[in-house]
């Protein structure tokens, strides 16, 4: 990868979206790319169901919403992209549908969308908008679940954790966080959580954990020299998603990097773990 060429905010107007477009402005400003603001309206039969609203009446609130969301749109954040090469986009349809429809007709380069999920337990929640675009789109795809909690936003990307999970998305994921950290000067570290092989309470088998971390640390070394990134080495044992994010909150990392779609292997393993990842990661989170 050389470039950042487009990136595609989609917004619902929230104060996430307004975050999740400060960080894209980082981007834009370094790699001189496009900003595709896009918002989707969704069908009014989703909200209101057929039996309550029709006819004429439905068309005129539709196109009272298309107006309002058009003006809001024109309007967001313009001072903070002021200068910088934007459009904007007004669809109708499914969001999911429409921004990973677009992502691909575009040759979207990322995708960055704030997730949702408000109150105590928002740590637990992946809008399903969201969800739907990691799973769906073939682009790499920035999350950011706690970023009224992160790191300032003028140096996201000085501190950057990768995780892999050894399995075939781990070198593109890998050499997408090696890249940005070449970008950026920044600084690298590249962990991999290792399965606990006991169930709680039992001895540790000391012999198997060795056998397996010194495994995992070959091949570490050797994607490391396949991608040529300049890393330091993590390698702890426990739950893939506690492991990653605790370490994101000791080195200070502004950015985690994951593969998605991995599911080969012994080391297949982050791919279920990833939504959790997404959810409990202190700082914003780019899927590859």
């Amino acid at each position: 990868m050389n470039s950042l060429a487009k990136i595609l905010l989609p917004i619902d107007f929230s104060e996430r979206s307004a975050l999740a477009v400060r960080y894209a402005r980082e981007l834009a400003l370094h790699f001189h790319c496009e900003l595709i603001l896009a918002h989707v309206l969704a069908p009014l039969h989703s909200e209101f169901g057929s039996m309550q609203i029709t006819g004429s009446m439905l068309v005129d609130v539709y196109r009272m919403r298309a107006d309002q969301a058009e003006g809001d749109l024109n309007a967001f954040e313009a001072d903070a992209l002021a200068g910088l090469n934007v459009r904007r986009l007004l669809l109708h349809g499914d969001p999911a549908g429409k921004i990973v429809e677009l992502a691909s007709e575009e040759h979207i380069d990322l995708i960055a969308m704030p997730t949702h999920g408000y109150g105590p337990f928002r740590r637990f929640i992946l809008g399903s908008n969201t969800a739907k675009v990691l799973h769906d789109a073939d682009c790499p795809v920035w999350t950011g679940v706690h970023m009224e909690e992160a790191r300032p936003v003028g140096a996201p990307f000085s501190e950057i954790l990768c995780a892999v999970d050894l399995g075939p998305q781990s070198a593109r994921a890998l050499a997408w966080a090696s890249w940005l950290q070449r970008e950026f000067h920044g600084h690298l570290t590249l962990i991999h959580a290792i399965a606990a092989h006991s169930e709680p309470g039992d001895e540790p088998d000391l012999s198997w954990r060795s056998g397996i971390r010194e495994i995992a640390e070959e091949e570490l070394l050797r994607l490391q020299c396949e991608i040529g990134a300049k890393a330091d080495l993590l390698l702890e044992a426990g739950e893939p998603a506690r492991i990653i994010c605790s370490a994101a909150v000791r080195t200070g990392a502004g950015t985690v990097v994951i593969g998605r779609g991995s599911a080969a292997g012994n080391f297949g393993r982050l791919r279920t773990n990833s939504y959790a990842i997404i959810r409990q990661s202190p700082c914003p989170v780019v899927s590859v």
